[in-house]
């Protein structure tokens, strides 16, 4: 018979494991902004700039999931004032990813969904604090 694994000690100094709700945000961003390095360069780009080159459905689900950043943030208490700055953050990326042609080059640079999961972090920090 086996002894079950000894969980390993943490002192009071270690930092506290991320919310599971900062967690999504940070893999949402990652997959809309980040999840793919472009060969040659140090730059990576995510699914948003791909799904809106599919007009009105593709910037659609974009825009679905970037809120879901949104929602999750709420759900953890984030300050009001933080949460309207991410909605203006996704409201400027929707209406410059409407644009045709400069839409899908506009969502590869602006990085909507990182800075929102950085507004997050920053807001449970301070709260923490």
């Amino acid at each position: 018979m086996s002894r079950p694994a000894r969980r390993p000690r943490v002192s009071d100094d270690a930092p506290e494991p991320a919310p599971t709700r900062l967690r999504y945000a940070r893999t949402i961003a990652r997959l809309l902004d980040g999840a793919v390095r472009v060969p040659g360069t140090s730059h990576r780009i995510g699914l948003d700039p791909l799904l809106s080159v599919v007009p009105v459905v593709g910037s659609g689900l974009g825009l679905l999931l970037s809120l879901s950043i949104v929602w999750a943030a709420a759900r953890e208490g984030v300050p009001a004032a933080t949460l309207a700055r991410m909605l203006a953050h996704l409201a400027l990326d929707a209406a410059v990813g409407a644009v045709p042609v400069a839409g899908p080059v506009a969502d590869a640079v602006v990085r909507a969904n990182e800075r929102n999961v950085a507004l997050f972090e920053a807001a449970l920090a301070d709260d923490r604090a």
